[in-house]
């Protein structure tokens, strides 16, 4: 059964230009004051940015804050990326924390080839971006530039939240805002998406309804609404397209 009084949270910071350690200190403030049995996403890779020439510290400094994110998930749900290393190479990975464990790790599967990512990351699979219930609530994922490809929204039908956590440059912002919206009434979903609020980076971050009503800011901080099931009922009945 689908819970409802949970609180859906975003968090917006500007990180580029930080330390790892001063990151991920303003991140873990930022989950501290988030509400109990909370849902929290953080911008796309916000301890250590695409930060090329540091991939190898990038990948040591999120295996040592692993355990403290363990740790902060104790009562919430926390989802953010990571520079992580395998056999393989690098990979830019969402991990899904919950009460006190990882309960998701995927690889990102569409890599920003605009931005050079895909040649310092190994890209994952497809199959991976799936639907994952926590708590009887139904999440998916999508990582930044895979939003664009509208065969993965197919790929998430059915989701009750829908987490984009994004490095998203200013340039394209209505890009952003446009998709964002759009996955929400498409899917007749929450969609919670957080980015980066940088110089050159789009801002946005925020919580989309199923019904299609943004709570968005451009400036650092949490973002927060409350999770009510009964409007994705009331969507998916009102505008029936099989999801009921």
């Amino acid at each position: 059964m689908m819970t409802s009084n949970k609180a859906l949270c975003a968090i917006s910071f500007a990180y580029e230009f930080q330390s790892f350690e001063e990151n991920f200190e303003t991140l873990s403030q930022y989950i501290l004051q988030a509400p109990k049995n909370a849902i929290v996403l953080a911008p796309e890779l916000c301890l250590s940015g695409y930060s090329y020439a540091n991939m190898e510290e990038s990948a040591l400094f999120s295996q040592r804050v692993i355990p403290t994110l363990k740790a902060l998930s104790h009562d919430k749900t926390i989802g953010l990326t990571l520079v992580e290393k395998n056999e393989n190479g690098f990979f830019n990975n969402f991990k899904l924390f919950s009460h006190g464990e990882i309960i998701q790790t995927r690889a990102k599967a569409k890599l920003f080839t605009l931005g050079d990512e895909n040649q310092y990351f190994n890209d994952g699979n497809i199959e991976d971006i799936a639907i994952i219930e926590v708590h009887g609530i139904k999440i998916a994922t999508l990582i930044c530039f895979e939003m664009r490809f509208s065969e993965l929204w197919q790929q998430i039908r059915g989701a009750d939240v829908i987490l984009i956590p994004a490095f998203w440059g200013r340039l394209r912002k209505e890009h952003f805002e446009t998709l964002t919206k759009a996955l929400a009434i498409a899917n007749q979903a929450y969609v919670i998406c957080a980015n980066s609020c940088g110089e050159d980076m789009a801002g946005g971050s925020g919580i989309i309804s199923p019904f299609g009503n943004e709570k968005r800011e451009d400036t650092s901080g949490l973002i927060s609404q409350v999770f009510d099931a009964q409007e994705i009922k009331k969507m998916r009945r009102y505008i029936d397209i099989g999801l009921c």
